[in-house]
């Protein structure tokens, strides 16, 4: 089973409304939400089956035994994340959202006050049924983003292996959910806005997922609120060999769209006209292999 991983440098540029039409186009069988900082694709995809939830552990974070701690201080001391504060009687504790889980407090306790415990991350959500969708929720404070988004890629593998292809939602930025999400991946969409971060931003996940070595793909979301710096965009991928796979135009139907529930090529819009040719061009690069390796090539 391929994986088309649709990704932005930034948030806002519609990178899920995008993969949501590719979901529906698709009639896709098997598909995941990498942004597990704020997961949104059920909203609009909503799975047919029931949901299968557990819980996800991080690194172990310090719990200190206020019956053994003697209050040396040694643990507060030597805590170089300032996790471990002083209560009012002396006795230590642990702030959760700081602790970083190296476990130097514990090895250093004298009296073996310190304990390493499992820590509750986050949550796991697998639909499987006529579809496998896999998602997670991290839990605030939690710093384990990576771990997380690698778990639900590995729960996707679920899926019946005659499914051709999944299609998964990612984060935005180039951070550590980022990076788990393009590791194993078949190709790489990236949704680029056309405004000065968005194409800064495009060209800093594109180079990220070059170090990554994984195929790539541009297209441009509201190519037409700025056509001088779309056309830059569509200059860039020419000149480094990076297939162009279309625009998509600003339209206010898409607003409407989202907010009756509904994926755009559900509605008669432009934009959504415009998303089923980028979806087409998209899906004939992940199928064909020579095509992701070799020069640009309008297809």
């Amino acid at each position: 089973m391929r994986q088309l991983l649709i990704l932005s440098g930034k948030g806002g540029t519609g990178k899920t409304t995008v993969a949501t039409a590719f979901i529906h186009l698709a009639k896709a069988r098997a598909y995941a939400d990498c942004d597990v900082d704020a997961p949104n694709l059920h909203l609009l995809n909503r799975p047919k089956s029931d949901v299968e939830e557990s819980e996800f552990y991080g690194m172990d974070k310090a719990e200190i035994n206020a019956e053994k701690c003697v209050g040396c201080d040694i643990c507060h001391i030597n805590c170089r994340f300032n996790a471990i504060q002083k209560k009012e009687d002396t006795k230590l504790i642990v702030d959760p959202f700081a602790c970083e889980g190296c476990g130097i407090c514990a090895r250093l306790c004298p009296v073996e006050a310190v304990e390493m415990k499992p820590h509750r991350a986050g949550r796991l959500f697998l639909y499987s049924g006529e579809e496998t969708f896999s998602a997670a929720k991290l839990n605030m404070g939690s710093g384990t983003s990576g771990l997380l988004v690698t778990e639900v890629k590995k729960r996707l593998k679920k899926a019946p292996e005659t499914i051709p292809f999944a299609i998964i939602d990612g984060s935005p930025g180039i951070g550590c959910p980022v990076i788990a999400s393009v590791s194993g991946v078949d190709l790489v969409l990236v949704v680029a806005e056309p405004s000065l971060s968005g194409f800064s931003d495009m060209e800093r996940i594109l180079k990220t997922a070059t170090q990554l070595q994984a195929a790539m793909a541009v297209c441009i979301n509201k190519f037409d609120i700025n056509q001088m710096i779309s056309d830059e965009i569509e200059t860039y991928c020419w000149k480094h060999s990076i297939p162009f796979v279309g625009k998509i135009p600003f339209d206010e139907g898409v607003v409407e769209a989202i907010n009756k529930g509904q994926s755009i090529v559900e509605r008669n819009t432009s934009a959504g006209q415009a998303v089923e040719a980028v979806y087409k061009r998209t899906i004939h690069l992940l199928m064909k292999d020579e095509t992701l390796t070799g020069n640009f090539k309008v297809i």
